[in-house]
């Protein structure tokens, strides 16, 4: 079936490069499997031969009966009509408690689609992703470099994150015009420092990217309505609690150091 671009489709083809995905996920008899966007079926096909339960996500209508048709016969197919972003994913895989997740994700929901699928780390020990390339180094970065941003603190935080190959244009249809990659983030039992309030510090990363060329402080001033931050002493005092020199970037500020801001932030407003 052709392709829709207001889905952002691209289908893998050939076998090459799935079989090395399903290579990687290295799926285990009986386990349970999250595929989202099954497309064609091409990795759903690979995923079943290992013999686990695969739960197919899927939300073009015009895909269902043809995926529903090709794996009648697997008794561990499990097809679902819905949108990634909005799906219980730790619903859909009852009785199963956890589950690992394999997709092949479009372009243009990529990024949301994996903040929903950390949102359901209490279930998803480990995520398979293929994005496009710069969203892959951007999700790896580390401090200091121009790829390095919310998006990394964000998945890094939660997860372990390591790219495992790249995937190219050649491989789908239609022939995208971006090289993709292929990630695997493992959910961490605790996050990758500690904070008092997951939330607050995520909208303080939020807002310490939020102009990349500016300072901390900056940046900081900028947000204080929404970090209920008062005047630039009250600043002043959670930037010196945290030991953060004021004019940094925060592209060069490690998870550690941002939790550590995050907490002397909420200290001082909670005074």
């Amino acid at each position: 079936m052709p392709a829709k671009r207001s889905l952002g489709q691209n289908f893998l083809t050939g076998s090459h490069y799935p079989e090395r995905i399903v290579a990687a996920v290295a799926a285990r008899a009986g386990e349970t499997i999250i595929e989202i966007g099954p497309g064609q079926g091409v990795l759903t096909e690979l995923l079943l031969e290992s013999g686990a339960q695969v739960v197919a996500i899927e939300l073009d209508r015009e895909l269902i009966p043809h995926l529903a048709s090709r794996f009648a016969s697997h008794p561990g197919f499990h097809l679902i009509e819905a949108d990634a972003l909005t799906a219980d994913l730790c619903g859909i895989i009852a009785p199963a408690q956890t589950a690992r997740v394999v997709a092949n994700l479009p372009y243009n929901v990529a990024t949301p689609i994996l903040q929903r699928l950390i949102e359901h780390r209490r279930c998803l020990t480990e995520m398979t992703l293929m994005f496009q390339r710069e969203v892959v180094e951007r999700i790896a970065a580390r401090p200091g470099g121009k790829e390095y941003g919310y998006l990394s603190v964000l998945a890094q935080f939660y997860c372990e994150t390591e790219k495992l190959f790249d995937v190219p244009p050649g491989a789908f249809r239609p022939v995208p015009k971006v090289m993709s990659s292929v990630i695997r983030l493992r959910v961490r039992a605790e996050p990758a420092a500690p904070v008092c309030d997951e939330q607050y510090f995520l909208a303080v990363v939020s807002a310490l990217f939020a102009q990349r060329r500016k300072t901390i402080l900056n940046n900081l001033r900028a947000a204080r309505g929404t970090l209920r931050l008062g005047d630039d002493r009250q600043i002043a005092e959670a930037l010196a609690l945290a030991g953060v020199d004021a004019r940094r970037r925060a592209e060069t500020l490690t998870i550690a150091e941002a939790a550590r801001l995050a907490d002397a932030i909420l200290l001082s407003v909670a005074r």
